[in-house]
């Protein structure tokens, strides 16, 4: 893949920073002092800290609709400093650099999907790509800042480190069935509308023959039926849509789903065809 591969130059940088440290503007900084026509776009910083699973769904949501050649630098990195690998890994469309943690598995599983197989992946072990001293608690700033901007600057993914072929897939980024016709799912974001995102997409619901009068269960809760859009649903009462991202989503139109339900990142709810009864989940 790399053979046909062609950087453009651009650069987004995705997360957990935040924006009142100086974090995010030190990479820009280490980012322009190697490539200084080098196009930084801040993709997101607001993703909950050490949330690798959100983390891995919002790069999906949005990676495909930048220029092909773009490089993303994804900084949500709990175990900076343990004995986890730093990677980057280039489809024909782009390049990733950021820990081996499992937040380029939806990455991974795009590129076995789109293109067949999946995409050529190497460890970040040549140092003279990284700056000179290592932290052990910043490795955005000191390795796969530098590392993003040689790749945006021409620098072959294979010049960066040894093949890897055994990438940390995360857990608990596809729903688990529980029988024929019901899967348990998991909120895996949150966005400022109090909207909550789930693991379940389009194609899982139809592989599982679940329709538009599905039924979801979460907490004490029982949502009913299939919206097209938030204005659709009745305001101020849970409704579930499919998002942008071809996602299952749970909303409250008017109104904060998550604060409504009483619900977060990591809780678990069931979804299944209409017809079928079961027990609420607990």
């Amino acid at each position: 893949m790399s053979e046909t591969f062609q950087a453009n130059g651009i650069i987004t940088l995705t997360t957990d920073f935040g924006l009142d440290d100086a974090y995010v503007a030190i990479m820009k900084g280490v980012i322009l002092r190697i490539a200084p026509q080098a196009r930084i776009i801040d993709y997101t910083h607001g993703i909950t800290p050490g949330n690798i699973i959100e983390a891995a769904y919002l790069l999906r949501s949005g990676y495909r609709y930048f220029p092909r050649g773009t490089t993303h630098v994804v900084v949500v990195d709990p175990g900076v400093g343990s004995r986890r690998r730093a990677m980057a890994l280039q489809t024909p469309d782009a390049t990733f650099v950021g820990p081996d943690n499992g937040i380029f598995s939806l990455v991974i599983e795009d590129a076995q999907h789109i293109w067949g197989c999946p995409p050529q992946m190497v460890e970040l072990t040549e140092t003279r790509f990284w700056l000179p001293q290592i932290s052990a608690t910043f490795h955005g700033r000191d390795i796969f800042a530098p590392v993003g901007a040689h790749l945006a600057s021409g620098t072959p993914l294979a010049a960066l480190g040894r093949p890897l072929s055994d990438p940390v897939l995360a857990k608990r980024t596809t729903p688990l069935p529980l029988d024929g016709q019901t899967l348990q799912g998991r909120i895996i974001h949150v966005d400022r509308f109090g909207n909550c995102i789930t693991n379940i997409t389009t194609e899982h619901l139809d592989s599982y023959g679940i329709g538009p009068r599905l039924v979801i269960e979460i907490i004490d809760q029982q949502i009913q039926g299939l919206y097209r859009t938030y204005s659709d649903g009745p305001s101020g009462i849970p409704i579930a849509l499919i998002g942008s991202s071809g996602h299952l989503e749970i909303a409250v139109p008017n109104g904060n789903a998550a604060q409504y339900l009483g619900v977060d990142i990591g809780d678990k709810f069931r979804v299944r065809r209409a017809a079928e009864q079961r027990q609420p989940a607990g």
